[in-house]
């Protein structure tokens, strides 16, 4: 016979259990009701089972005192792999009564159960079997096949409701022992009272064996325990040695210091005694020159009070000053911004400048193809030109111009960051004398009690006092000089400023020259365009009106029209318009309304 591994035995014993227990809490619980209780007993039996189920194969962990098994470690995994699961989690944790990790695991199954999530949570934990190598052997029930059939098995518990109270129950010291009888009590099965002994003598031995298990583990507890107290005892009874050496060493310490003691204390009782006669003498010498003294600081006090008003006189015109030069920067960004816009002014200038030269050439092809007009448009040409060379010297005149201005601007903000640092080193130096000042007068406040030494300090006071005296009148006149120098440079500004509104001016009229150019150089365009594709009638065909059909003579000269082509006299072409580009109106065509030409007539020369 083939031994069988006893591991696969106990997986499959608990599977049949399993099994058992979960079709007797589904019959059970239809039968009786769908909604359970904590106190029903083939639920509390199934929980039991789940956690023999969970304790196969569990790894054992050392602990400080004895060794450990629990299956809380791999159920606080599933809340990593499972983000729903963190709720019940954080709910097992904040529980008052739970005080040992079993007690954990068994209120998180309980919750599990009522969230019908028990099957999921444990699918999620089966999936990874690396995570779970960490608390569990190879042969382990949840690391077989064995434990993904258990699983399959809790999904039919989600018909179930159950409503368990958590809180108040003691999970901690609860017994896991599986009741067989409620899964061997049928009437094929247990027929004779003889069955009935021998599972009760079954039960009995096996109850006796937990117990003594049980207390096994205590004597073994509490073996490791007596153990760990003699080595504690062995090091309290070394430190008590140590100390008692200690003590002795101490004592001897405490003698010589008792007899240092009384000598010091005899020669300051003689040194007492010689200074009272010092002290005496010294009150009635104090006595004497305290008058001087008061005199003296009365003096300083009303000298510090002057000193103080003219510091509140100097921080109110920083305060002034520094406004002044908040208003000067942002007068000089406001420049910054109109200096932009008149670049930018300048580069769509120089933008139509390109465009008139680019017109300028294509004139001057379309001038050589046409030869008979070739005088009149050469000389508007050399006008353009003449007007386009009268624009680049404005051009350059006006770029001289914003270079000075911004060399102006350079000028003024070098010398502005130079009153800033002025104004910083100044404002520096006053608050170190006034911090001098203050030390000076705790100091005058002391040297009130002491007699000789203190005179003389006094007067060293004072000599340094008059010397910042002086130091802060020349200070005065420096912040005199600089509200000057602020308004000739409010006057520099107001310079700039006619200088920049000049350049606008300028900056207009060379716009409306420019837009009337453009404006006489379209008309041009369209002259051309007109001219072009047009197929003139020579004078011998064209000798009679189209409208009125009499021959062309000196009253009546021809008008031809450029659009249409049909030749009419001066007095059939009455129509006439207005144009911005010439002083005269211009005739119109009757049919088409386009610009009529004049043309000398055959008959006259």
């Amino acid at each position: 016979m083939a031994v069988k591994d006893p591991t696969a035995v106990e997986r499959a014993n608990l599977l049949n259990m399993a099994k058992l227990s979960i079709k007797g809490l589904i019959e059970s619980a239809l039968s009786f009701g769908r909604t359970l209780d904590s106190d029903y007993p083939p639920l509390q039996q199934f929980f039991v089972v789940m956690e023999h189920c969970l304790k196969h194969g569990l790894k054992v962990r050392k602990s400080f005192l004895s060794y450990n098994k629990t299956i809380w470690g791999p159920l606080e995994l599933v809340e990593k792999l499972y983000p729903e699961a963190e709720e019940i989690a954080a709910s097992v944790r904040d529980l008052p009564g739970l005080k040992t990790p079993l007690g954990r695991a068994r209120a998180w199954l309980r919750l599990a159960l009522m969230q019908k999530k028990m099957a999921d949570y444990l699918r999620c934990l089966i999936i990874q079997r690396d995570l779970l190598s960490e608390f569990y052997e190879y042969h382990a029930l949840m690391m077989e096949e064995e434990g993904a059939v258990i699983v399959g098995l809790l999904v039919g518990l989600n018909v179930i409701d159950a409503n368990l109270c958590v809180k108040g129950e003691d999970l901690d010291s609860q017994v896991g022992v599986i009741d067989f009888s409620m899964y061997l009590k049928s009437d094929d099965d247990l027929g004779g009272k003889e069955r009935n002994v021998q599972i009760a003598a079954i039960l009995d031995q096996k109850n006796y064996v937990e117990e003594l298990n049980r207390q096994l583990n205590t004597v073994s507890s509490l073996h490791a325990r007596v153990d760990s107290l003699e080595k504690s005892n062995t090091k309290l009874i070394e430190e008590l040695a140590i100390a008692k050496n200690n003590i002795i060493k101490l004592q001897e310490e405490n003698h010589q210091l008792r007899s240092e003691n009384t000598l010091i204390l005899m020669k300051t009782q003689h040194h007492l005694e010689a200074t009272k006669v010092d002290v005496e003498a010294e009150l009635q010498t104090y006595k004497h020159s305290r008058q001087g003294l008061d005199e003296m600081y009365n003096e300083a006090r009303r000298q510090l009070r002057e000193e103080s008003q003219l510091r509140q006189d100097m921080e109110n015109e920083l305060v002034v000053q520094v406004s002044m030069k908040h208003e000067i920067e942002l007068a000089m960004k406001l420049l910054e911004k109109d200096i932009h816009e008149k670049q930018d002014t300048l580069i769509g200038l120089r933008q139509q400048l390109d465009e008139v030269k680019a017109i300028n050439m294509e004139m001057y092809q379309k001038l050589q193809v046409s030869e008979d007009a070739m005088k009149e448009k050469n000389e508007i040409i050399g006008r353009l030109e003449d007007k386009t060379n009268q624009i680049n010297a404005t051009m350059k005149q006006l770029e001289q111009r914003l270079q000075q201005a911004e060399k102006a601007q350079m000028e003024a903000e070098a010398e502005d960051e130079k009153l800033k640092q002025e104004y910083v080193n100044k404002s520096e130096s006053l608050q170190k004398e006034f911090s001098q000042k203050e030390k000076q007068l705790l100091q005058l406040e002391t040297d009130l009690k002491i007699e000789k030494e203190w005179r003389q300090t006094l007067e060293d006071d004072l000599q340094k006092e008059k010397e910042t005296v002086s130091h802060l009148r020349i200070e005065t006149q420096e912040i005199i000089n600089l509200k000057k120098e602020f308004l000739k440079l409010q006057e520099k500004n107001k310079q700039l400023k006619m200088i920049c509104q000049d350049q606008e001016a300028a900056l207009e009229e060379l716009a409306s020259k420019l837009s009337e150019s453009k404006l006489k150089i379209e008309d041009i365009k369209e002259a051309n365009k007109a001219l072009q594709g047009q197929v003139w009638l020579k004078d011998k065909e064209a000798t009679h009106c189209k409208l009125c059909e009499k021959e062309f003579s000196l009253s009546k000269r021809k008008h031809h029209c450029r659009n249409c082509g049909e030749i009419f006299c001066n007095a059939c072409s009455d129509n006439e318009l207005p144009l911005p580009s010439s002083p005269k109106p211009v005739r119109v065509c009757d049919s088409c309304h386009a610009i009529l030409i004049q043309r000398c007539s055959s008959n006259v020369p």
